[in-house]
């Protein structure tokens, strides 16, 4: 991966919670966040005294590279942003200065914590669907903003195999949003959901109380073991 292809772009603990329903004894858990970028749900929830550790191939990239790069795109995200706000549901992130606030803060609390972070392994650099991990060895994985929304980018034999890999690892599974980019659901959601029902899992879609892209508003949750 070369830094110029990649457009960082970080959301926050209350996000991240919101998203994925997550609980207070969700929170307790030894929790993976698979494809995390810059968010700050990490930094966060150390702060709190969690069990987290956050996987991204961005991550082989030290605080002042991620730093420029972010720098470099934000300017265009957000005009793209202003271009479409049709696509997104304006509530909780009421307009387009609260999003550009939310999502600097988030990453600039992500700068902060990445270089102690990377030297307590609470950032790797790995990339579905080949993750570093024992069997089972997390209690919970959350996969945000990666599978089924870039499925115009990801495969259908590449969704299958990243979500066996993370319930590899992990005991139960989320992922957030089942949407594509242009705001469909995910051409490869049925078939996932079927080859996970096939290995004997629990799988179900649930609503969520987050919802800022049009039709977001489930997540996939698979029971692994």
């Amino acid at each position: 991966m070369e830094l110029k292809n990649i457009v960082p772009w970080g959301r926050s603990f209350n996000e991240y919670k919101s998203m994925f329903s997550l609980t207070n004894t969700d929170l307790n858990k030894k929790i993976l966040g698979c494809a995390d970028g810059p968010a700050s749900f990490n930094a966060e929830l150390t702060e709190r005294g969690g069990s987290v550790v956050s996987v991204d191939p961005v991550y082989q990239f030290d605080s002042l590279q991620i730093r420029s790069r972010i720098d470099d795109v934000y300017p265009h995200i957000m005009s793209e942003v202003k271009k479409n706000t049709d696509d997104y549901i304006w509530k909780d992130i009421p307009n387009i200065e609260a999003l550009g606030k939310t999502r600097m803060n988030s990453m600039e609390a992500f700068l902060d914590d990445y270089e102690a972070g990377k030297k307590d392994r609470r950032y790797i650099k790995a990339s579905l669907p080949i993750l570093p991990f024992e069997d089972q060895a997390l209690d919970l994985a959350l996969c945000s903003h990666y599978l089924f929304l870039y499925s115009e980018h990801i495969d259908e034999a590449l969704h299958i195999a990243s979500m066996l890999e993370l319930c590899r690892v992990a005991q139960e599974v989320r992922v957030y949003p089942l949407v594509s980019l242009d705001g469909s659901i995910s051409k490869y959601l049925d078939v996932v959901i079927s080859s996970l029902k096939n290995k004997g899992m629990d799988v179900s879609l649930q609503d969520v109380a987050y919802q800022f892209q049009n039709s977001a508003s489930q997540m996939l949750v698979v029971k692994c073991v």
